[in-house]
């Protein structure tokens, strides 16, 4: 029996590895969760991939060229509004960062309208992975008032009150997690977190991050909501 409540595991995927299978099998075990899969546009390559895991249990939902990460968190995240309804949505990278454990450890804590961040440790991190959550960090604090470990962390628990909310929040690719963090910021949204293990395979290969485009795109809305609220706190 699952000590947790039943919650849907959404995993946006491009071009996965062998570490989807292994997650999608240990989730299973406990059958605790229904699984929805978010490929954005893998390719032909990569059906036996997804085939395998369709086969387990899990919905595949498909775009047919990639779109980027938060098009598809966005795609999985209306599916589950309207064909699991009431249910709590927790979104997992599938690259190796996220084991199946740390997954648990966060879907314990749902249920309670709040947003859930699996934050890492930093003693582990690489050194540019942990500057580069540093400097956000403070940015992020200075620029909404709000303390949040780790802004970029893709392992979190959305509430299904929130799901319709969270699907027009803006941002095609990696900022619209920073995004989703700022619009909880803006409206005053409960945050709470979950320190989990900081995992790198291979140097972190598995990640789809590109550098320095990926890193603008994330600093954009951030510096954005930093000058707002600066010109909003200038005003007599």
């Amino acid at each position: 029996m699952s000590a947790y409540p039943e919650v849907v595991v959404l995993l946006p995927v491009h071009r996965p590895g062998p570490h989807l299978r292994e997650l999608v099998a240990d989730l299973l075990a406990d059958g605790a969760c229904r699984i929805v899969i978010v490929d954005d546009g893998s390719g032909p390559a990569f059906e036996p991939a997804l085939a395998a895991v369709r086969a387990l249990g899990c919905e595949v939902l498909r775009h047919p060229v990639n779109k980027g990460k938060g098009v598809a968190i966005k795609t999985g995240l209306r599916y589950a509004e309207t064909t699991f309804s009431g249910m709590d949505v927790v979104t997992a990278d599938a690259d190796g960062q996220h084991s199946a454990d740390d997954i648990r450890r966060v879907s314990e804590r749902s249920g309670r309208d709040l947003i859930i961040l699996g934050v890492r440790r930093f003693d582990p991190m690489p050194l540019r992975s942990r500057f580069g959550n540093t400097v956000t960090q403070v940015l992020f604090r200075n620029a909404t008032g709000r303390a949040v470990s780790d802004t970029q962390t893709g392992l979190r628990v959305y509430p299904a009150a929130l799901l319709g909310r969270l699907g027009a929040v803006e941002g095609e690719r990696f900022e619209y997690e920073m995004n989703v963090l700022l619009d909880a910021a803006r409206t005053g949204q409960p945050m709470e977190e979950v320190v989990i293990p900081a995992v790198y395979l291979n140097g972190n290969a598995g990640s789809n991050f590109g550098g320095l485009s990926d890193s603008i795109r994330v600093y954009r809305p951030l510096l954005r909501f930093a000058l707002a609220s600066l010109m909003t706190r200038r005003q007599p």
